[in-house]
């Protein structure tokens, strides 16, 4: 029997260090990423930012841009303005990732899975490396989802799990039935294609009954639905929701995929389907979700 052991602290000093790195010494990058994450408010405008931080609003867009291209910061639109939004984990963590970037040999001696610093030496662990086959998605990888790259905009809906259910498998051709009850591994189990290769993937699926931002305590009766989501056999894991999903869901994601990819030895897909993204998918195929 093989028993896989995960390393929390590890993924998460290695999610501080790479957020220190891209703020690196970027003045402008650390003022925007600390006038997004400072304050109660979780989603601000790129004229709040502008405001809080002393920057043009086109440099708080320049700035912002690479911020969300490296999953650091949420983006979307709200009455044709520009608007971040915040992740839990770099909402908890945002002070001591600001305070690393700017003290970049106290950045070198942070213990991270991949490396750790003992006395300015850095100690590789490439066996470990080699073992990890993971890969996070977006709705705009899936090629079974293809017809969503045409789709600028979307309204909302109110969409049931139910209707949810059934619009994916009518985009992806699964006839079978999943039945649901607070025990089962997984929503819908299809195949679909990601990158030209037909894979199997597992689905968990919330709808309109659940409310307020999707957190993992709130993904089945005990909070294990992601850890049960993961014993399907599959190669694509995916949460949907159509509103806003908490990072510590995509955490505990990434965590399952490693020890998956480990316990399998093959490559592990997954990734979530939130907000906008959720809603575009919707109006992309508005005649199956009907």
């Amino acid at each position: 029997m093989t028993t896989v052991v995960t390393d929390v602290t590890g993924n998460r000093n290695d999610k501080i260090y790479n957020a220190a790195k891209v703020l690196g010494k970027s003045n402008d990058r650390t003022k925007v990423f600390s006038a997004i994450y400072k304050g109660k408010k979780k989603i601000k405008t790129v004229t709040e930012i502008s405001k809080a931080s002393g920057l043009k609003p086109k440099r708080v867009l320049e700035e912002g841009q690479k911020l969300f291209s490296e999953d650091l910061v949420g983006k979307d639109r709200v009455n044709s303005e520009t608007v971040y939004l915040k992740k839990d984990f770099y909402s908890q963590h945002y002070k001591k990732i600001i305070a690393y970037a700017k003290n970049p040999q106290r950045l070198n001696k942070l213990p991270t899975k991949l490396g750790r610093s003992v006395q300015g030496t850095i100690i590789k662990v490439p066996l470990v490396r080699k073992l990890v086959n993971t890969k996070r998605i977006t709705v705009y990888d899936i090629d079974s989802f293809s017809a969503i790259k045409g789709i600028r905009s979307a309204p909302f809906s109110d969409i049931t799990e139910s209707a949810l259910k059934k619009g994916i498998q009518a985009i992806l051709g699964e006839a079978g039935k999943f039945q649901d009850w607070g025990g089962e591994n997984c929503d819908l189990l299809a195949k679909l294609h990601v990158g030209g290769k037909s894979l199997h993937a597992a689905f968990a699926l919330k709808g309109k009954g659940t409310k307020g931002i999707l957190t993992p305590a709130k993904m089945g009766k005990n909070g294990d639905q992601i850890q049960r989501l993961f014993k399907c056999p599959a190669d694509v894991f995916l949460v949907v929701y159509h509103r806003q999903i908490a990072e510590s869901v995509v955490s505990q994601m990434e965590t399952h995929a490693i020890a998956t990819s480990i316990y399998t030895n093959k490559r592990i897909y997954f990734g979530i389907i939130e907000n906008v993204d959720a809603l575009k998918l919707i109006t992309a195929y508005k005649n199956e979700f009907s």
